[in-house]
């Protein structure tokens, strides 16, 4: 990607000039106004008085000062702009309503019936601007039983069924360690936004766009779950290993506590690797001796044989240290898929995290530079610029107002009503969610 000291100043970013409100909490319906200031978009985050609450929820072992929003909201509100407004009373909702009709895109992760109490479901808006694009996601689709249903990030993980692929087939299910609900979810919205968006172009109509973080877990899952379907055969967890993928491939402990996730599929390299590991007379061994026996995809006959080739693939990387087997695998990666299994600590100081942009250096508000998380896309001609790190709780109050025509005395009339929280205790915060 290229830096954004390096980038042509000259040259448009890639969404600049599109208007985005956004009307969200938590990480489902911010990431996505997040991602689209990221790009260039100009998104404007509308807070009530009190401000948005996950400025304030910190999660576990936090130990950054009080003034450090914390790392849930800074994840997803950079390059943003925010303006703290009542919309119960007159003047805020005539403020809301402005940006509105102004706005190519309405950003929400709230219940659609509580939008429309509010006078904010798609129809109202859309009588005011016919081109909007409204992207709505909730947890577990807007149809059915339980559209309304609460929820958070793990709710829909484990009603999506991958809770249920996830961890040892002897023990209970388990969920992610990341809320990849939630994520996905955002990148769905995303996506049907921006869908919504060339269709707006091409057809010259706005419309309502509607995900949910279960939806598109189960999307994710489409090989997955339509391979069970279609078998009649439900595929079910079995720990370091994918369940469709039958052989040796998976995740196995080295000597010092290290882990890889490996599989050993070229021939020429099989009775080396078994040599190295400690265990030559597997290397040898006619029910293991060819590719398509460790790792057959495509041929039934070796599935059930390949699976009693696991403990001795387990045993000959308990043999050898991770730098051991790092050296190994490097020197013949071209017949080996290989990746050492890495904790935080490793993907911030990754070189090829930093080499692509997916970790950069930020200024962290009473903490000072930290490697945080960047962005994924790389774009050759239009390059996004980097961006402020998060607004302050109606820092462009003013600004926005003043752009929309608004008085000097309305704008004094709004920012009164802007009362911030004061942060909660850690032991408060803590109990948030």
């Amino acid at each position: 990607m290229i830096a954004a000291e390096q980038r042509d100043t000259h040259m448009p970013e890639p969404l600049e000039g599109l208007r985005v409100v956004e009307f969200a909490i938590a990480i489902q319906g911010p990431l996505v106004g997040g991602f689209l200031a990221d790009m260039g978009a100009d998104v404007v985050k509308v807070e009530p008085p009190g401000g948005d609450p996950n400025r304030w929820h910190t999660g576990v072992n936090w130990t950054a000062p009080p003034e450090t929003p914390g790392a849930q909201f800074l994840s997803v509100s950079h390059g943003k702009r925010s303006i703290a407004l009542d919309v119960h009373t007159e003047i805020g909702r005539e403020v809301l309503m402005r940006l509105v009709d102004q706005a190519d895109v309405f950003v929400s992760n709230f219940r659609e019936d509580s939008l429309e109490r509010m006078g904010l479901g798609y129809d109202e808006l859309a009588k005011r601007n016919e081109r909007l694009v409204y992207g709505i996601a909730n947890g577990f689709g807007h149809e059915g039983p339980d559209r309304n249903k609460r929820m958070t990030d793990q709710y829909a993980q484990v009603r999506s069924g991958i809770a249920n692929m996830v961890g040892d087939p002897e023990t209970q299910p388990m969920i992610a360690g990341s809320v990849i609900g939630d994520t996905s979810g955002a990148m769905g919205l995303t996506l049907a936004i921006m869908t919504a968006l060339a269709a707006r172009e091409l057809h010259g109509v706005g419309q309502k766009v509607r995900t949910s973080a279960y939806g598109v877990l189960v999307w994710m899952q489409g090989w997955e779950l339509n391979h069970s379907s279609i078998s009649g055969t439900m595929l079910s967890r079995e720990g370091p290993h994918h369940p469709n993928v039958p052989g040796s491939a998976g995740t196995y402990l080295t000597a010092d506590g290290g882990a890889f996730h490996v599989d050993v599929q070229g021939d020429e390299v099989w009775q080396e690797f078994c040599e190295f590991g400690g265990i030559p007379e597997i290397g040898t061994d006619p029910r293991w001796n060819e590719s398509r026996k460790r790792s057959p995809m495509n041929d039934f006959r070796w599935v059930d044989q390949a699976k009693l080739l696991r403990p001795h693939v387990a045993r000959a990387m308990k043999h050898r240290t991770t730098d051991e087997w790092e050296q190994f695998f490097d020197e013949r990666r071209e017949y080996i898929m290989y990746q050492r299994v890495f904790d935080y600590e490793d993907v911030i100081n990754d070189e090829q995290a930093l080499k692509n942009g997916y970790i950069v250096e930020k200024d962290v508000p009473g903490v000072g530079k930290r490697p945080m998380t960047g962005n994924f896309a790389q774009f050759n001609k239009t390059p996004p610029s980097a961006k402020p790190w998060f607004p302050e709780l109606g820092q462009h109050t003013a600004e926005v107002m003043s752009e929309l025509g608004f008085s000097d005395e309305q704008i004094a009339e709004v920012e009164a009503q802007k009362n911030p929280r004061q942060p909660m205790s850690r032991r408060a915060r803590s109990r948030r969610r």
